[in-house]
């Protein structure tokens, strides 16, 4: 466990980012204080996770909490409206690396799981927002903590502790010193909320279920008595569903065939949450005495479920290229910088090869592998070559997927190959990609 001394970092921000830092820090002894102004919504999206958050949860200690609060997730499936195909990943395929299974959790129990894990182990929490200073010094971009809060974190005027963005969304240092961000290819919208009585009878307990509708995606995630269901389209065909976010979230409902049925008897039971500001990365990680960290840092797309793993994902990069060097490396600004490139350049690659992966869901590609795939395995072939290529294929992808191999050369090569020769015989994948009605509906009336 950690003393009260003097901290040398300071995390602003307790989320899962955050509070994951700080008990990795904990436990390495390192003193740190972590900065929580108490604001938390009722619902948080990232409510289904992958496999590679079970390491992270072995690691701090609470695995056996996550899983009395969670339903086990045993894999995923992929439909495709109005009789298209369907693709089911069993995290099975990813045994052997990664652990068979995750959960689907509802957020804020995981998140207040973390922050007093945290705790448990010495970390100490300030209930207050960090007042932050931004500045240049030497043509580069500074922060530092105001007076008032350098003090409720018991520290001297000229201290120079580590200060770590874990804000989220808010991304209170890129916005307090105006580095700008990198925008990705899609401006979405999502709506979502809890259920009862809303049908998942399709796939197996616990399988989280995303569908390609007519307009946009969905998902539907098993929660303990309950099932979370989320519609995200574009938001230009967001205002033709109604004026609320409850009318938009109800009318896709009733007008999707995928979710109409499963949800006739269904009641909501949750407020309706909007989640807006799809995809973005910092063009900037790190400068003198300051990192981002989570969704401070970027956030990829909730399609493949990968924001909480990339908030656990980054607080660990951090730890092994930073602080597991020993405390000396946080006095040696040279040391310091080239270690904080080391976890930067990490991250940015995190990001690149999620983004990559995720634009094959949207674009249809995925659905196009697959049914070219099932074709190959049922084709004759000299020793079953066919159905062992469809089985190594599915391996790679589910890995991927799953938080193991999704920034692998091989894996991602393999699908980049698979995409362009090996998906003959298929319709195109315009036919499976996630549309939006309503720009279709304007180019055919130009």
């Amino acid at each position: 466990m950690t003393d009260r001394s003097s901290p040398e970092v300071v995390i602003v921000g307790a989320g899962p980012a955050g509070c994951t830092l700080a008990a990795l820090l904990a436990q390495r002894g390192v003193a740190c204080v972590v900065f929580d102004d108490d604001k938390r919504p009722d619902l948080l999206v990232g409510e289904s996770l992958i496999p590679g958050v079970v390491p992270v949860f072995r690691q701090l200690g609470i695995e056996d909490r996550v899983a009395a609060m969670s339903v086990r997730k045993p894999g995923a499936s992929f439909f495709v409206t109005d009789g298209g195909p369907r693709i089911h990943f069993s995290f099975k395929n990813v045994e052997g690396h990664l652990p068979p299974y995750s959960y689907n959790t509802p957020r804020p129990e995981l998140d207040n799981l973390l922050r007093l894990r945290a705790e448990e182990l010495g970390a100490r929490f300030v209930h207050a927002r960090a007042e932050l200073v931004a500045g240049v010094e030497d043509g580069e971009p500074v922060i530092r903590l105001g007076a008032a809060s350098l003090e409720k974190a018991g520290l001297k005027a000229e201290a120079r502790p580590l200060l770590v963005d874990a804000s989220g969304r808010a991304r209170a240092f890129a916005r307090a010193m105006e580095i700008p961000a990198v925008r990705g290819e899609r401006n979405d919208v999502a709506y979502f909320a809890h259920f009862e009585d809303f049908d998942h009878d399709e796939v197996e307990p616990g399988q989280v279920i995303i569908s390609v509708l007519r307009a946009g995606w969905s998902w539907r995630i098993p929660l303990p008595g309950r099932l979370s269901v989320g519609i995200v389209v574009s938001k230009e065909h967001s205002k033709t569903l109604g004026e609320t976010p409850e009318e938009r979230l109800e009318q896709a409902i009733r007008e999707e065939p995928i979710l109409a049925a499963k949800g006739a008897s269904a009641r909501r039971v949750s407020p309706v949450m909007t989640y807006t500001n799809y995809q973005l990365l910092s063009e900037r990680g790190h400068g003198p005495g300051w990192v981002l960290l989570g969704d401070a840092f970027g956030f990829v797309d909730p399609m493949l479920s990968p924001g909480l793993f990339m908030s656990l994902e980054g607080a660990r990069q951090l730890d092994a290229c930073v602080f597991s060097k020993g405390p000396e490396l946080l006095k040696n600004p040279a040391a310091l910088t080239m270690a904080m490139d080391r976890y930067s350049r990490r991250m940015v690659q995190w990001h690149e090869a999620w983004t990559e992966l995720v634009r094959y869901f949207y674009d249809g590609r995925i659905f196009r592998i697959h049914l070219a795939g099932k074709n190959l395995a049922m084709k004759p072939s000299p020793f079953n070559i066919a159905s062992v290529m469809e089985r190594h294929s599915t391996f790679h992808i589910a890995s991927m997927a799953s938080g193991g191999y999704t920034r692998s050369r091989y894996s991602r090569g393999l699908m980049r190959m698979l995409a362009r020769h090996l998906v003959w015989g298929v319709a195109e994948a315009e036919n499976f990609c996630v549309r939006d009605v309503r720009r279709q509906e304007l180019e055919k009336a130009a």
